[in-house]
Order: structure tokens, then C-alpha cells, then sequence
């Protein structure tokens, strides 16, 4: 049988399937991220010669750019989805995931990977910064829904970390890379990283997000009202403009993930009440969920062949400490003072998802530099994402409708 067409054919299946998916989902309870993950590991334990190689580690340049495609789709939908206007007091409940949550969230997977895992410092460094950030394109069942609907808080600010923590972690990549680098006589200069890596690139991702936003809305709200034939309602263009800030922000060295997340927010508040942010919001979802069934047939496959072989109790133990006590903890310490109820501080707490952007990092960071303990990084990250798409899949819509009802 010709491999290419019997790609088509399941790619076929599984975005048609998609349509159906999410009300699925709502029905049982269950994400669908389980059943695909699951299709994907039957499929390549019955069939394993008949398909193309799934394993990210194999093919790290088109898994690489797979990912990375797929986050900031995720990413600008969620910006459109919210909301929210922007206020450091509106916005406390993902700023304080993104900052206090995100770094206790690292750096005790720093200490654990160094000292209980027993990797180099580059390699935790890494291992923190890639398992620490919420992922926005599993986190679906979590977040907000469409514009103009009623939004929790939790749904919120679990909406909030997952658009901006993908780029707050990326120094802490960098970090790792930097570290990783010292080896070959790199000089390393905290003064740079921090300046540079951290403040001037999440600066300029934030900058070139916002005024790019307002100049989107500005050509598709307010100028056509003056040149009628500009008039457009094409959700096309939330893929568009996704692509085009990514890039302008990348290639100016600003953090593309950031500038995505900002851009979708500016254009969401431009003429807030037009019913054409609900077309780009429905595009962006609909397009994000095919790429996202891929992923997770690919991510099944890549289960079947073996990506957890070299999984041992440490990392088992590693993988659980940190989803049912590190992140949960780290986000109670972080809302110990707010007024938000003890369960609302539960759920956002414990619905740190690990996913596609974990993946991203560690394929971003493996391009970079060379890292020791590759393997025992792909197990680690690989079996935590497992984790969570199960019990974060079992759990999240049922707990959902409990903290919004």
C-alpha cells in the first residue's frame, strides 16, 4: 500500500472526526485528546511497518516546526477568545501564574532533575523550563470559551497563563542553552541573559503584539467603514495575521510566542462588540483542532514505538511528584493570599497541562546546543505529557462544570 496515500487517508479521518469531538467530549466527560492519543497507539501496535516513523527525536526538523505551528495558532485563538481588558489588577490571577507559579515550578524541577534524576545542570535547567509552562493547545477543555461569553475566573486565568507562559519560559530555554554551551568555552554573562533574553525580547514580543493588533483591527474594523470594497468577515485571516506577527517578532528577535498571545488580545478589543472576532475565534479552532489530532495520533505512535522504553521509577516518581504536588503547591503558595475560594485555587492550581509546547522546547534546545541525558529528557517530558492528557483528560471537564456552576 502506497505510504503517502494511507497518510491522507488517516488525516482524513481523524479532522473529520474532530467536528464531533468536543461535543464527545462534553457528553463522556472525557477529553478528546485521550481517544486520539489512544487511536494513535492502536493504530501503529497493529499496523507498525505500514507507517511513517512518529518518534519527534527522529525527526526533529519537521516535528520542530509541526509544534511550533500549531502553539501559536493555539495561541492567537486564545488571545481572541478573552474577554478581559488588560489591567495589572484584571490580569493578577495569570500573572502570578506566569511569574511566582512558573518559577517555583522550575526551580524545583531544577533541584529534582539534578540531584534525584541525576542530570547535568544544563540538562535540568532545560528539563524545568520545558515542563513548567501550562500548554495552550491541550489546555482546551480548561480555558474560556468563544467571545463574549461567560468567562470564570478560573477559565481565565488558566486562559491567561497559557497565552503568556509559553514566552516567559523561553528565557529559562535559552538559560539552559547558554549553560549547555559552557562546556565548549562559551562564556556565559547573566547580565546578557537577563537583559537580553529576558527583558528585551519579552518587551519587544509584547510591543510588536499590541501595535500590530491595533493595526489589524484599524484595516479590518474602521478603515473599511470609509472604502467600502475593504470590507472583509474572512476568518482566514486570524491564520494570517498569526503568521505574519510570529515572523516579524522572530525575525526582529522578540519572542514570537508572546507577540501571537498579544496580538489576538488587541485585535479581540478592537470594536469588542462586532461579531467577527466569534468567525476568527471559530477559524483558529477549527484549524487548531485538526493539527492537534495529528499531533496526538503521532504522540500515540510514538508511545507505541517505544519513546518510554528507557522509562525507570525515577522519572516515574519525578513525573508524579511534580504533577500531584509541585504544581499544585507552587500555585496554592502563589494564591495564598487572594480572595478566590479554596477550590477555585485547587483548580487552577492542579490544571497545570503538559503538551505540544514541551515537546517545542525540547526540540528548540536540542537545535541549539548539545545536551547530555537526551533520552532520559524525551522520557521524562514524553511520560509527564501521558499523565496529563490522562488525568487531566478524566478530570477536567467534570471539575470544570463543578467550579462554574
Amino acid at each position: 500500500m502506497d505510504q503517502y496515500i494511507l497518510i491522507l487517508t488517516m488525516i482524513g479521518l481523524a479532522s473529520f472526526s474532530i467536528s464531533w469531538m468536543p461535543r464527545i467530549a462534553a457528553f463522556t466527560g472525557i477529553s478528546y485528546s485521550i481517544f486520539y492519543v489512544f487511536i494513535g497507539w492502536l493504530v501503529y501496535t497493529i499496523f507498525p511497518g505500514a507507517l511513517p516513523d512518529p518518534s519527534p527525536q527522529h525527526h526533529s526538523e519537521v516535528s520542530l516546526h509541526l509544534t511550533e505551528l500549531v502553539i501559536i495558532i493555539s495561541l492567537m485563538g486564545a488571545g481572541i477568545k478573552i474577554d478581559r481588558p488588560f489591567s495589572l489588577k484584571k490580569w493578577c490571577s495569570p500573572l502570578k501564574l506566569v511569574s511566582i507559579t512558573m518559577l517555583l515550578c522550575i526551580v524545583a524541577s531544577v533541584i529534582m532533575g539534578y540531584y534525584f534524576l541525576g542530570l547535568g545542570l544544563a540538562s535540568a535547567l532545560l528539563l524545568g523550563g520545558a515542563l513548567a509552562p501550562t500548554d495552550p493547545v491541550l489546555a482546551s477543555d480548561v480555558q474560556v470559551g468563544p467571545p463574549n461569553e461567560i468567562k470564570s475566573e478560573t477559565r481565565f486565568a488558566l486562559t491567561g497563563e497559557a497565552g503568556l507562559n509559553d514566552g516567559m519560559a523561553f528565557p529559562f530555554i535559552w538559560l539552559s542553552i547558554a549553560v549547555s554551551q559552557i562546556s565548549t568555552g562559551s562564556n556565559f554573562s547573566f547580565i546578557n541573559w537577563l537583559s537580553y533574553d529576558l527583558i528585551y525580547k519579552i518587551s519587544l514580543g509584547v510591543l510588536i503584539g499590541y501595535f500590530s493588533g491595533r493595526f489589524a483591527g484599524y484595516l479590518v474594523f474602521k478603515l473599511p467603514r470609509k472604502h467600502k470594497f475593504l470590507y472583509t468577515r474572512d476568518g482566514l485571516l486570524a491564520i494570517s495575521l498569526t503568521l505574519i506577527v510570529y515572523g516579524a517578532a522572530e525575525m526582529l528577535h522578540g519572542y514570537g510566542f508572546i507577540a501571537v498571545f498579544v496580538c489576538g488580545i488587541a485585535v479581540r478589543h478592537y470594536e469588542k462588540g462586532s461579531s467577527y472576532h466569534s468567525e476568527l475565534h471559530s477559524f483558529t479552532d477549527q484549524v487548531e483542532r485538526m493539527l492537534i489530532c495529528i499531533l496526538l495520533v503521532l504522540f500515540g505512535g510514538a508511545l507505541a514505538n517505544g519513546i518510554l522504553n528507557s522509562l525507570n521509577w525515577q522519572i516515574v516518581f519525578f513525573v508524579l511528584i511534580f504533577v500531584f504536588l509541585i504544581r499544585p503547591i507552587s500555585g496554592l503558595i502563589t494564591f495564598s493570599t487572594s480572595l478566590l475560594s479554596f477550590r477555585e485555587k485547587l483548580g487552577i492550581s492542579f490544571f497545570g497541562i503538559k503538551g505540544v509546547g514541551s515537546v517545542f522546547y525540547l526540540l528548540f534546545a536540542f537545535r541549539k546546543a548539545q545536551f547530555e541525558y537526551q533520552q532520559e529528557l524525551w522520557t521524562t517530558i514524553s511520560f509527564a505529557i501521558l499523565i496529563s492528557i490522562v488525568l487531566h483528560g478524566l478530570t477536567a471537564t467534570t471539575v470544570m462544570k463543578k467550579l462554574t456552576s
